[in-house]
C-alpha cells in the first residue's frame, strides 16, 4: 500500500491517467492525495472530477483557488471568466452532484501516521498546525452551510493582506482562504503580496517565499501545489515539498510517494503558454 500526493491537475486528465500508470496505482489498496486546482485552464475538468469522486475512500483532497472559483461560478456569485475552461462541468448532467461533493472537501489534510500535511498554497507563519486546522474548519463550515453563496460573493479580493486573530466576518474568512489557496510570498511579519507571481529572487524587497519565513509549522512536513513557477523545487531545507510542476502550462504532472518521498512525473500534452 502506498500514498501518492499529486500536484495541480487543472483538467489535464490524459496526463493524470498516464501518471497513474507510471506509479502502478492500485485503487484497491493505494491512496491518492490531490493538492487542489483539479479543474480549469486545461481541457477536461469534467473527467478529472468524475474520476476523483469515483475513488471514494481512496482519495484525499484540498480545495484550490480554481476549485473555489468553479463553485462560486456554479452558484452564480461570480461570472465565468473568458479564460475559464470548466464549461464541461457546468453543462454536465451530474454537475449538481459533482459540485455538491466538491464543496464538502477541506482546505487542509493532515495524517499523523504519515506525518504529512497538505494544503494548496501555504500556511501562515503565525499558525501552528492546530491553529491551521481550526481556521481551515471555519471556512469549511461556511462552505457546507446555507451561507456558502453569500460567502462566495465576498471571497474575492486581496485584503486583508495579513492575518490577525482579531479579524471578523468575511474579512476573516477571505484572509484564511487567501492564505490556504493563493499565498506565495509574504513578509517576515506575515504580510502577503498576492498580486506578485514571479520567480524567487525577483520579488519586491522585504518579501520571501512563505516557507522561508520563520513559522510555527516548521516541524511539520507540508506538501503543496499552486506555485508552478517553482517547477517542483522549494529551495532550502524547509520541510516542504512542491508538487505543482506546471502541467497545464506545458510542464509536467508530478506525484510524490509520501512513504519514501520518491517523485514521478509525466510530460504535459498542453502547448507551452508561458
Amino acid at each position: 500500500m502506498a500514498t501518492y500526493a499529486i500536484g495541480d491537475i487543472q483538467g489535464c486528465y490524459k496526463e493524470l491517467c498516464e501518471l497513474l500508470n507510471i506509479i502502478n496505482f492500485d485503487e484497491r489498496k493505494d491512496k491518492l492525495w490531490f493538492a487542489g486546482d483539479m479543474v480549469n485552464r486545461g481541457p477536461d475538468s469534467l473527467a478529472v472530477l468524475r474520476f476523483i469522486k469515483s475513488l471514494g475512500d481512496h482519495h484525499r483532497i484540498v480545495l484550490g483557488n480554481h476549485d473555489l472559483h468553479l463553485l462560486a461560478t456554479v452558484c452564480g456569485s461570480r461570472p465565468i471568466h473568458p479564460k475559464d475552461t470548466f464549461q464541461d462541468i457546468l453543462g454536465a448532467q451530474d454537475s449538481d452532484e459533482l459540485c455538491a461533493w466538491l464543496i464538502r472537501q477541506p482546505l487542509l489534510v493532515s495524517d499523523d501516521d504519515l506525518r504529512f500535511t497538505m494544503v494548496h498554497a501555504g500556511v501562515a507563519s503565525s499558525w501552528d498546525l492546530t491553529m491551521a486546522k481550526t481556521y481551515a474548519k471555519e471556512v469549511e463550515n461556511v462552505l457546507q452551510s446555507d451561507k456558502s453563496e453569500e460567502f462566495f460573493r465576498h471571497m474575492y479580493g486581496d485584503d486583508p493582506d495579513q492575518w490577525s486573530a482579531d479579524l471578523q466576518g468575511y474579512d476573516r474568512l477571505r484572509c484564511i482562504v487567501n492564505i490556504f489557496t493563493r499565498m506565495r510570498y509574504c513578509s517576515a511579519q506575515g504580510k502577503m503580496i498576492l498580486s506578485f507571481k514571479g520567480k524567487i529572487g525577483t520579488q519586491p524587497e522585504g518579501f520571501f517565499p512563505w516557507f522561508e519565513v520563520k513559522r510555527l509549522t516548521r516541524e511539520s512536513r507540508i506538501v503543496f501545489g499552486h506555485w508552478a513557477a517553482l517547477m517542483g523545487q522549494a529551495p532550502g531545507d524547509h520541510g516542504v515539498y512542491a508538487l505543482d510542476t506546471g502541467c497545464v502550462w506545458g510542464g509536467e504532472l508530478r506525484a510524490m510517494c509520501l512513504e519514501d518521498k520518491k517523485t514521478y512525473e509525466v510530460a504535459s500534452h498542453q502547448a507551452v503558454q508561458f
